[in-house]
């Protein structure tokens, strides 16, 4: 589905225009085209693909749900698939977009992706300066907004770890406790995966040989890279700190089976201490005088109770019980 097409000329937006028109643009000085897809059907990638020369495995990627992210540089254009998060309920949704940079042309294709970009292009309207660079200035402007659309998400997840820590050392829900840092692990490490390729493929973008194309942009370029490796080091710290976390747990689990134990060795030796009374005064003995005693039985239920009295306070004050 066309979200828009529209034509720059210098540092300017000069018109939206149907796609029919895009040839006429194309191939004018100073000119660049932007189209923005959402969701796009193969045919109209493929319409895209024949406009643009865009190179056939770059258009595969488009469509390819489990493609790691990356920044690719072909003969003609440039390719960068991003993933966009989004944080909905307790769940990290994950979208993706596709975007095809060449000297005159750019071509982004959104797939999945509920949050619209429509702040890129009302940035490039506040800064025309930049415009300047063409159309790899729309390139950066997309992968700065979707870059910076981890923090938010990030800072929930880092809030949800805090609490859980917290709530780690105040209720008995070890169990629970466990499920909701795997929950969290879990949305690190897809945040993670979403991540970690673009520091490599952003750092093709500046110091030492960049793609002509990007030539004279690479600082822009460096300042995404740069929050790219400031959200990794924060997901790096957080898995720290969820690993440390578990172990915990962990321990508290135990140390809550060794304190069930302990109760259970305390009542078992109360038990055991009536159970050897009981049992020496059950044997067929022909001679136990205290069994013809007429306060025989109340005295044995006295010694039994208070053997079992003293043992209880015992373990009580040794906080075994």
């Amino acid at each position: 589905m066309l979200i828009s097409c529209v034509v720059y000329n210098g540092d300017r937006e000069q018109a939206d225009i149907p796609l029919e028109e895009i040839p006429a643009y194309l191939h004018a000085p100073d000119n660049f085209v932007w189209v923005a897809l959402q969701d796009a059907s193969e045919d109209e990638l493929r319409a895209m693909q024949k406009q643009f020369g865009l190179h056939e495995l770059a258009v595969e990627d488009v469509f390819n749900e489990v493609q790691r992210p990356k920044v690719e540089e072909y003969d003609e254009h440039l390719f960068v698939y991003l993933q966009v998060p989004a944080y909905h309920g307790e769940e990290v949704h994950i979208g993706r977009i596709s975007i095809f940079v060449g000297p005159n042309f750019v071509l982004s294709v959104r797939q999945n992706c509920e949050q619209a970009l429509l702040g890129v292009r009302a940035r490039a309207e506040r800064e025309p300066h930049l415009l300047k660079y063409g159309s790899v200035y729309v390139m950066y402007a997309l992968s700065d907004a979707v870059v910076d659309r981890f923090f938010p998400v990030v800072d929930i997840l880092d809030d949800e770890l805090e609490k859980l820590e917290i709530a780690m050392f105040h209720n008995q829900e070890t169990r629970k406790n466990m499920e909701r840092f795997y929950d969290v692990k879990y949305k690190v490490n897809v945040l993670r995966h979403a991540l970690l390729p673009l520091a490599d493929g952003f750092s093709k973008l500046y110091g030492g040989r960049v793609p002509a194309l990007v030539d004279g942009a690479e600082n822009y370029f460096r300042d995404v890279h740069d929050h790219i490796m400031l959200l990794n080091s924060q997901l790096d710290a957080m898995r720290d700190t969820i690993a440390t976390a578990i172990q915990v747990n962990l321990s508290l689990i135990t140390i809550d089976h060794g304190e069930v134990n302990k109760k259970l060795a305390a009542w078992g030796a109360i038990l055991v201490v009536t159970t050897i009374f009981t049992g020496i005064w059950g044997m067929n003995f022909t001679y136990m005088p205290e069994l013809h005693w007429r306060f025989g039985y109340p005295m044995a239920l006295l010694i039994m109770a208070g053997c079992a009295i003293y043992l209880y306070r015992r373990f009580k004050k040794a906080d075994w019980l």
